[in-house]
């Protein structure tokens, strides 16, 4: 049996969450797979009371299902499956994927690719970089515009958003033409990152100085 099998999951469990915007709720955890940086996981409930999971963490379960009734889980790229795979035998619901996702320990439900529309409201948009398949999440919830953006960047608490260090990026040059692409093509006030701390108002401004204030590429083409 491969050594990765059955290792997605950190071992610490969130035991709250909270509602950053209306509808949607996040919870985070000190990730030991990843030396402890922190890791962050949403869920969205739509305006009929169910929920989608975004990249979950583990958590106490009781808490989830106080949200709603849970509807999909989805995974922004195939290094958040996380805890993915057991919440979906838990509450027997499906999983969606970016189509060509690497490293799943299960197979999904079901893949998707750009500009698909799936549970909860959420809208696909492809943003490579960190790797090809990864995707930026679009959901309105009136009057927040919220983009779950995976692996573009990370964000420490009152600092500017950072990108991943190129040698742990595919292909770093087009992470930033993907953070430019949102920016052009994609209404953005609130900003949930897959690690760090969630920037709720003027979030394009955050991301335009994250591009700005880019040490390592500092003049990175636009698309």
């Amino acid at each position: 049996m491969p050594s990765f099998v059955r290792m997605s999951e950190p071992t610490a469990q969130a035991k709250k969450t909270v509602e950053i915007v209306p509808g949607v709720h996040h919870w985070t955890v000190s990730d030991d797979r990843l030396g402890g940086i922190r890791s962050d996981a949403y869920a969205v409930v739509d305006d009929d009371g169910t929920v989608t999971l975004i990249d979950p963490l583990p958590i106490d379960e009781k808490l989830l299902r106080k949200l709603g009734d849970i509807d999909a889980i989805v995974l922004t790229a195939g290094n958040h499956q996380r805890s993915a795979w057991r919440l979906r035998k838990v509450f027997g619901v499906p999983v969606w994927a970016p189509e060509g996702a690497q490293g799943l320990e299960e197979k999904p439900d079901f893949e998707y690719v750009n500009g698909t529309t799936l549970p909860g409201g959420l809208n696909t948009f492809q943003t490579p970089g960190p790797t090809e398949a990864m995707y930026t999440l679009w959901l309105q919830k009136s009057p927040h515009a919220v983009v779950f953006i995976s692996d573009l960047l990370s964000h420490e608490v009152r600092r500017t958003p950072t990108f991943v260090p190129g040698e742990y990026q595919d292909e770093p040059l087009r992470t930033r033409s993907s953070i430019q692409r949102i920016l052009d093509h994609l209404p953005i006030q609130t900003v949930c990152f897959a690690h760090g701390a969630p920037i709720l108002k003027d979030g394009a401004s955050a991301l335009r100085k994250a591009l700005e204030e880019d040490d390592e590429f500092p003049h990175a083409p636009a698309p």
